[in-house]
Parts: C-alpha cells; sequence; structure tokens
C-alpha cells in the first residue's frame, strides 16, 4: 500500500512542479565536500580539480513535452540534446558529454530510433560533446527519453541564478515568445488535420517560429561573446519556462526584486504577428510561453558600454531590493506584478510551452 488511508492527501497540481520539487528536496543536504551546488541550479556542480564539472539531467515523455503528430523524429533527438546542452551554458560552462537513455514500445521501428539517434548525434557534433553512454529499455507504451549531460567550468567564472545584486542590469539574448507563437501554429494545424484528414498543414510564412518550437538552438555563441568582452554575468539562467518565472527563479535565489521594461523585451515580428492571430498579447507569449533556451542574465552596471556592443543580446531592466517586489513596467508607464504562469507539469491546465 503506497499511502496511509489516514494520511491527508495532497494533489500534485496543488503544489505545482517547483512546489514539489522543494517539498521533496527541502531536507536534502550535501554530505561530500565535492558537491559545490546541489538541487536547485541549471546544473549540479561538482568540484574537479582546476575545473569544476557540471551536471544536468533532463526527462522529456510523449505526450507532455512533446507530440508526434508534429514532431520529425530527427529534429526531437536534436532538441533532446540541445536543452540539455543550454543548462550548462546557463552555468557559463561548456557540454562535453551526453548520456542518453530510452524508453520505446513497439510502436517504434528500429528505423524511427535510427532517426531520433540521427538527431542527437548531429547535435553532439555541432556542439561539440561526445555522446557517451545511455540505456535502453521496453515501454507499455509511448516514447521516454532520460537525458544526462556533463561539462566543465573554469572555478572562477562558474555563474548561479542565487548570486545577482540589487543595481545589477537585466540581459536576455535573442528574442522571444517564437517557440510558444511556433507550438499554437502547429496545434491548430493538427486540429485541422484530426477534423479532415484530407487539409494539408498551412504553415507558409511561418518557418521561424515553427523552427524556434521543433529546433531550438542553445546559445553558446553568446556565452563565447560574453567571455571575450571580459563580461562575467552576476547570475544566469536559460529560459525554458518563459521569461517570467525565469526572472523569479533569480530574485526569489537571490532575495531581490526587478524592474522589467516591455518596450525593451525582444520580440521578432513574426512572433508579434502570430501572437495576434491568436488574441494573445505578444508580450504575454514572451513572458510565459516558455521553451526559447535563451540566456537570461544579470551583470554589473560597469559592464553596461561592452554589453551595448555586444549584437543579439537585450537588456531589458535592473534588479532592485526585494522589499520593491519583482515588476513589469508597461508602455503606459504602469507597474504591474510579474507572475508566473508558464507550462506546469504537474498542473496541465496551465500555458504550454
Amino acid at each position: 500500500m503506497l499511502e496511509d488511508s489516514h494520511t491527508a492527501r495532497t494533489e500534485l497540481s496543488e503544489l505545482g512542479e517547483f512546489g514539489l520539487i522543494n517539498r521533496l528536496t527541502s531536507d536534502v543536504g550535501t554530505i561530500h565536500p565535492s558537491t559545490i551546488k546541489g538541487i536547485g541550479d541549471d546544473a549540479a556542480v561538482l568540484e574537479n580539480g582546476d575545473l569544476l564539472t557540471l551536471v544536468s539531467t533532463d526527462l522529456l515523455i510523449e505526450g507532455i513535452h512533446f507530440d508526434m503528430a508534429f514532431t520529425p523524429l530527427k529534429h526531437l533527438g536534436y532538441k533532446a540534446a540541445v536543452v540539455n546542452f543550454s543548462d550548462i551554458y546557463a552555468m557559463n560552462g561548456s557540454p562535453r558529454q551526453l548520456f542518453v537513455g530510452i524508453s520505446v514500445s513497439n510502436r517504434f521501428s528500429a528505423e524511427a530510433l535510427d532517426e531520433l539517434y540521427a538527431g542527437i548525434k548531429l547535435a553532439c557534433k555541432h556542439y561539440h560533446v561526445d555522446l557517451a553512454g545511455g540505456d535502453t529499455t521496453a515501454s507499455p507504451h509511448g516514447l521516454f527519453l532520460a537525458l544526462t549531460v556533463t561539462g566543465t567550468v573554469d572555478k572562477s567564472k562558474v555563474v548561479y541564478r542565487n548570486t545577482a545584486q540589487p543595481g545589477n542590469l537585466v540581459c536576455v539574448t535573442g528574442d522571444l515568445g517564437a517557440a510558444y507563437t511556433g507550438l499554437l501554429m502547429l496545434e491548430r494545424e493538427k486540429q485541422v488535420f484530426l477534423a479532415n484528414p484530407d487539409m494539408q498543414p498551412d504553415l507558409e510564412g511561418h518557418d521561424y517560429i515553427i523552427g524556434r518550437q521543433l529546433k531550438p538552438e542553445a546559445r553558446g555563441d553568446v556565452i563565447r561573446k560574453l567571455e571575450e568582452a571580459g563580461i562575467l554575468p552576476t547570475a544566469m539562467i536559460d529560459i525554458s519556462d518563459g521569461l517570467a518565472s525565469e526572472i523569479l527563479h533569480i530574485c526569489h535565489d537571490s532575495n531581490t526584486g526587478c524592474r522589467l521594461y516591455e518596450e525593451k523585451i525582444p520580440i521578432d515580428p513574426m512572433t508579434v504577428a502570430t501572437a495576434e492571430e491568436f488574441n494573445i498579447s505578444p508580450v504575454t507569449a514572451a513572458l510565459n510561453g516558455g521553451e526559447d533556451y535563451e540566456l537570461l542574465f544579470t551583470i554589473s552596471m560597469n559592464d553596461y558600454e561592452k554589453i551595448r556592443q555586444l549584437t543579439d543580446v537585450s537588456v531589458i531592466g535592473h534588479i532592485t531590493a526585494a522589499d520593491e517586489g519583482c515588476n513589469l513596467v508597461t508602455g503606459d508607464n504602469v507597474l504591474v506584478e510579474i507572475t508566473a504562469q508558464g507550462f506546469d507539469h504537474m498542473n496541465r491546465g496551465a500555458i504550454k510551452g
């Protein structure tokens, strides 16, 4: 029997994903001095001589994280690898080895898994990562992927999410909301096809946002640009669950507040047009859509002139004292409290990104 019938039952949806993580790990400490950072960041940090070893694990489950109706297996393999590499870059490190565990039903052929692994291998080649091991097992239904990536970072250059300071500038790479609007397009065309299998998907003109959803890229290029410019972020996280969720992580863990400016948030014109087509505010898509895998980071005000010289990086706000709260300044100069509405794996009713 898994539960005492007299014990009050707490539904997972009441806790949410991060509430559940906190509940399960709040009393977890570390025993070994070699564990520099355990639970609570994009990757664990382990002592390793002159370097630190970074380790991150991710689960991808059919029906939760991906839909086989519009996700080619090669794209899935590529994306599964890249989103793990992104965690390592978010610690200011470099990914080195990838380990892939798969659980698969007999619905999939060997040729189908060849396609999946072709995508994984392509990502490893592109990012100079070794596919170093893993495991396979049967599944009663569907496809499950469990990936672990290791990486390294110089001890003096590791960046955590709990080290932002009031007065720091808030920066983001690339543009936001594209992956979510791409998902909206794919899901709409899926419904059209289910209603009428003779209808062909109409995705013309939406290549950019579709690509951002099906084949994202990790921002190792920006990590290299920051180093070349002599900029060491004061805190950093990758954007998997939406800008709002990630800035709240940084502020909560750093015991700070923030002020972001709506007009400074970078959004691609195609994202704007598609969001409006679905009657969604483009800023809402950027704040809460998720799966952009851009980097959100803070820097010292002293680095402002340096960051201005970098392409594909936007300054979108600043860090404040905790008692000032976390707020978005709208185009009308109104302060709106930032709340996270991104996809919650324990509450399927939330916005999916």
